[in-house]
């Protein structure tokens, strides 16, 4: 038994640093503070905008900044309405479209957004394109607000750097953060725990994206078709097992059976009430409607 003492501190470090996602009521690990993560993603952020080149296609940066605005609008309103009013103050928000191909987009903890090109033009110019752009921004969003960065980097000290943690992570050592940071958001998770949690981070990361389209006026069925897009365009492709992504079938899935439910919880509160815009952004040409719903709709992952 005195193989497994070395265990101990983990253990009750992990229950003293547990969290809770207010929209869905998960718990989760956080390890580090609210400042070293915003302050690590910031950079993050500059490094990767200073390669990326920004779009020259000012008709579809309107339209990205447009959604974008009502959708961190739909998330301050969350949090004013449900009590978390000292963590808007953390959101600096910015957003980008950058020349990039790939299928992607991300919002770093603090409210830094970026859509690529790609996703863009697969999404494409009908009816719905607003409202699956909401879909892909409030997703982003949804991983902001849930402080999966926090999370993901607390995973990954866990997993890199065993018993050793607790002296870091208490310390708040700056450089083992950053380096945390960047491997969450990166491509280089291994296989088992850590991706199977990641895939709960996603699950849930769409269910608040559809809270956050509901609030700013979009439609949430628009989550679907996005990810029947995907699926056609092979973004489910790779084997659920090995990705950090649920397959798009299983996301759908879940997405038609929450999508019922949040409408049921926000469209009428956010019908009813008024009309914000985001306190770090330019208001954008639509505002967004704010809701008066009250946090806690009963959902769960897993």
């Amino acid at each position: 038994m005195k193989k497994f003492l070395w265990f101990a501190p983990l253990v009750g470090l992990a229950l003293i640093a547990c969290s809770t996602v207010s929209m869905t009521g998960r718990k989760q690990l956080n390890l580090v503070s609210e400042a070293e993560i915003l302050s690590a993603s910031l950079t993050e952020y500059q490094n990767y905008m200073q390669t990326a080149k920004v779009s020259t296609n000012a008709n579809a940066t309107a339209i990205v900044k447009n959604v974008a605005q009502r959708i961190a609008a739909a998330a301050e309103a969350y949090l004013q309405v449900t009590g978390q009013e000292a963590d808007i103050q953390n959101y600096a928000w910015e957003f980008n479209l950058t020349q990039d191909p790939e299928l992607n987009a991300f919002c770093m903890p603090g409210g830094k957004i970026v859509v690529y090109e790609g996703m863009l033009n697969l999404i494409g110019n009908g009816a719905d394109r607003d409202d699956e752009l909401a879909a892909v921004i409030g997703h982003e969003v949804g991983h902001a607000m849930a402080k999966h960065g926090n999370e993901r980097a607390s995973q990954q000290l866990l997993a890199s750097l065993g018993s050793s943690v607790v002296g870091i992570a208490v310390s708040g050592q700056s450089t083992q953060v950053q380096q945390a940071v960047a491997t969450a958001y990166g491509l280089g998770a291994q296989y088992g725990a850590l991706l199977p949690f990641s895939r709960k981070q996603e699950l849930e990361a769409d269910y608040i994206g559809i809270v956050l389209a509901t609030i700013a006026g979009y439609d949430a069925d628009a989550a679907v078709t996005l990810w029947q897009k995907m699926e056609a365009a092979g973004g489910g492709s790779t084997p659920e097992f090995m990705s950090t992504h649920p397959s798009s079938s299983s996301r759908i899935k879940q997405l038609q059976k929450s999508i019922p439910e949040v409408k049921a919880a926000f469209s009428s509160a956010a019908a009813a009430a008024g009309t914000s815009t985001p306190s770090s952004s330019t208001p954008a040409s639509t505002t967004t409607k704010k809701t008066t719903t009250k946090a806690g709709t009963g959902f769960k992952i897993g």
